[in-house]
């Protein structure tokens, strides 16, 4: 899980403030709109993770999906995204293994916790490829990798093998 979230971090680095809001025609959603979601839903979802419905009467779902602060900073873009990685991090650690078979429930829908978790950890991945797809357009030729980069299978395997 942690690994995606590394994987967006490094596409937000090779970005700007500007660029956060850029939106390719169509309308789909830009990072700026992604993060705020995904921030939005890990706070809903992990807030009482336990205790409480995931789906909170606070969250205000809809408006996560406007961009109503196209001055928003990455910064401040970064601190929504901390602060639902937070959490959620936080009540993934809290966890004990009697508690993966409890029931909690999302919309007032039972799930086990497993369930809850797997729901989640597959949502999260989903926007994260959004978000290194946008970036990667946005870089053009200036991208920069973040993973072995096209052309460089062979060395990158050479290495890997001679233990580097």
């Amino acid at each position: 899980m942690l690994s995606y979230k590394e994987l967006a971090e490094k596409t937000l680095a090779q970005l700007d403030d500007q660029q956060i809001h850029w939106q390719p025609a169509g309308q789909p959603n830009n990072i700026y709109i992604i993060v705020k979601h995904m921030s939005g839903n890990m706070l809903s979802r992990f807030t009482d993770f336990l205790t409480s419905d995931g789906e909170k009467p606070w969250r205000q779902r809809d408006a996560e999906f406007e961009d109503d602060a196209p001055e928003a900073t990455k910064a401040a873009m970064l601190e929504l995204w901390n602060k639902g990685w937070d959490c959620l991090i936080h009540a993934i650690d809290s966890l004990q293994e009697e508690d993966l078979g409890k029931t909690v429930y999302i919309r007032t829908e039972p799930h086990t916790v497993m369930d809850a978790l797997n729901r989640q950890l597959s949502h999260y991945p989903y926007h994260v490829g959004q978000i290194v797809y946008l970036g990667k357009i946005m870089r053009g030729e200036g991208w920069e990798s973040l993973s072995i980069p096209v052309g460089q299978s062979s060395q990158f395997n050479e290495a890997k093998a001679a233990g580097k």
